[in-house]
C-alpha cells in the first residue's frame, strides 16, 4: 500500500498507529457516517472514537486563516468554541478549493496528520476518553488509529470542548 502524506508524516515521527481500509462508496458523500457504518462493528469501536476533519477559516483575534477541527463522526462542530480555542473571535467553514489548496488533501479524506500547510488544530477533548481514535489517513476509505496524544503531539494540537 502507498503511503499517504498522513502515513509518511506518522512515520517519520515515530508514532505508533494502524492503518484500517473500507470500501469506499464513490457515490457517497457522508464521509464520516461511511467510515463509522464499515468500520465500528468490524473493530468494535463507538462511532464517537472515529473522528472527522473540518477546516474552518478564523477571523478576529491573532489567528486569522485556515484552521482544523477535529470532532467526533455524530457530533456537530461548534464553529464558536473551535474559534475561542484557537484565539480567533469567529469561524466558519471553509471553501471546499480552500481545503483542498491547502491540505492537498480531497474532501472525505482529508487528515489532521500531514498536511501540505501546517495548520493551528483543535481536537475535541472527548478524545482523551479513548486510548485510540480513528481519523482519515489521508485518503477515502484509509482511516488511521492512534493515541490521542500522539494525533496532539504530531498536529501540535490543543484539546478543547468543541463539539455539541
Amino acid at each position: 500500500m502507498a503511503a499517504t502524506p498522513a502515513i509518511a508524516a506518522l512515520e517519520r515521527a515515530e508514532i505508533s498507529h494502524t492503518v484500517h481500509r473500507y470500501d469506499h462508496d464513490p457515490r457517497s458523500e457522508a464521509y464520516g457516517a461511511e467510515a463509522v457504518e464499515a468500520l465500528a462493528d468490524t473493530l468494535g469501536v463507538r462511532g464517537e472514537q472515529i473522528f472527522k476533519t473540518l477546516v474552518i477559516e478564523l477571523s478576529g483575534g491573532d489567528r486569522p486563516g485556515l484552521a482544523v477541527a477535529v470532532v467526533p463522526v455524530p457530533a456537530k462542530l461548534s464553529l464558536k468554541a473551535a474559534a475561542a480555542a484557537l484565539g480567533a473571535s469567529k469561524a466558519k467553514m471553509a471553501e471546499a478549493k480552500a481545503v483542498t489548496r491547502t491540505t492537498g488533501y480531497v474532501l472525505g479524506g482529508v487528515s489532521p496528520v500531514g498536511q501540505r500547510s501546517s495548520l493551528p488544530t483543535v481536537i475535541d477533548s472527548s478524545a482523551m476518553g479513548f486510548d485510540t481514535v480513528l481519523c482519515s489517513a489521508g485518503k477515502r476509505g484509509l482511516e488511521i488509529a492512534l493515541a490521542p496524544a500522539d494525533l496532539a503531539a504530531v498536529t501540535e494540537a490543543v484539546f478543547a470542548d468543541i463539539a455539541v
